[in-house]
């Protein structure tokens, strides 16, 4: 996704005057938490104003914050904080375009030209590229939209998103490789759109939000910015020696611009739920998730909108990541046994060190002999 350089983030907010310190503020953790709140600590000490981890298994739950909601301020981060997913939204429109595959409507091993005519053009042969692939980021597709043109009311139409895509050069030939691409999910986006008859985020909020009772989980209407309350401001900026310098970018983009690839909202709570119902079978069929979990060779990593983690206590945890240029980075990651943790910070920066994973792991692998 779209980055501006350190140098330029912190022009811009030395010249938005501010240059502001974050309060280094950590809520106390209860005894058995302690190691993974020190890590979390360090993690946000790397990534952003504040940093926020829930977690926990079929017995219970626990959230450890570290840093602030918003700057200058101390303000814990909350698990029923709202904030932009990024790419997390990726799982959501997979899960329904696997429910459409359940019903016969869709096949996975199909080109998309069958469901979507005349759309995969260009650079592209849409006969040669199936349903899989573009779950997968195996298609070839550029990875992002580039010069697309925004309505007179500076939404932007996932037909014209795609279209403009078209005529950028392939990463790959299709199956060949794997390469990330949100352009492949806006695609996506248009298959749910035209085999349900609906706006993908109505047919996401029908088919998956609704029935799961994820009721703090949302699909923005385009036009739409702004984040329920509560809500966790995101920032952008960058560090100059012992000083952060952070600018809100809360609602400075317009989310129609990500759609079906990245555009979603919701609360570390709400996505803990809608993973832990998804690796229950509680969205798609055993065979549908059987699919997804199928990871592409030899990375075995990826599979369909679902990462494998392997865990430094053996086994390992099924998600997805999400970041925005709204400065927001979360990732939830959820065991076949129910454990689970969602981690978000408030800022896009991504190399940390320890990692959000490093994170994860340690809240997944507490008490794991």
């Amino acid at each position: 996704m779209t980055r501006r350089s350190p140098a330029r983030l912190i022009a811009l907010a030395c010249a938005l005057a501010a240059c502001l310190t974050t309060p280094a503020v950590a809520t106390a953790a209860p005894d058995d938490h302690t190691a993974t709140q020190a890590l979390l600590d360090r993690y946000r000490s790397q990534a952003g104003p504040g940093a926020a981890l829930h977690a926990g298994d079929r017995a219970g739950t626990w959230t450890l914050s570290s840093g602030t909601a918003v700057v200058n301020q101390s303000r814990p981060i909350t698990s029923d904080d709202h904030f932009r997913i990024g790419s997390q939204t990726k799982t959501f429109t997979a899960a329904v375009v696997l429910q459409l595959v359940d019903e016969g409507a869709v096949e996975l091993d199909a080109p998309i030209s069958r469901y979507l005519p005349g759309v995969v053009t260009g650079n592209y042969d849409g006969d040669a590229i199936t349903v899989r692939q573009l779950l997968q980021h195996t298609s070839g597709l550029v990875r992002d939209v580039r010069d697309a043109a925004a309505g007179s009311d500076g939404t932007y139409a996932l037909a014209e998103l795609v279209r403009s895509a078209m005529d950028e050069r392939a990463q790959f030939p299709p199956g060949t490789a794997q390469g990330y691409s949100n352009v492949g999910y806006l695609v996506l986006g248009m298959l749910v759109e035209r085999i349900t008859g609906e706006p993908v985020g109505t047919a996401i909020t029908e088919r998956v939000i609704t029935p799961l009772g994820l009721d703090e989980t949302s699909f923005p209407a385009p036009g739409v910015r702004a984040l329920d309350t509560p809500y966790l401001p995101g920032y952008v900026g960058g560090r100059l020696g012992p000083l952060f310098f952070w600018v809100e970018a809360t609602t400075a983009i317009e989310l129609s611009f990500w759609s079906s690839a990245g555009a979603m909202a919701s609360t570390p709570e709400d996505l803990a739920a809608f993973y832990r119902a998804l690796l229950d079978g509680r969205v798609v069929s055993a065979a549908a998730l059987a699919e997804m979990r199928r990871t592409f060779q030899p990375a075995d990593v990826y599979g369909l909108a679902l990462t494998r983690v392997s865990l430094s206590c053996g086994g390992s945890a099924w998600g997805h990541n999400g970041i925005l240029p709204t400065g927001h980075n979360s990732t939830t990651l959820v065991t076949d046994d129910g454990r689970f943790a969602s981690v978000v910070t408030n800022t896009n920066i991504v190399n940390a060190t320890p990692s959000a994973v490093d994170v994860l792991d340690s809240a997944l692998c507490e008490g794991q002999s």
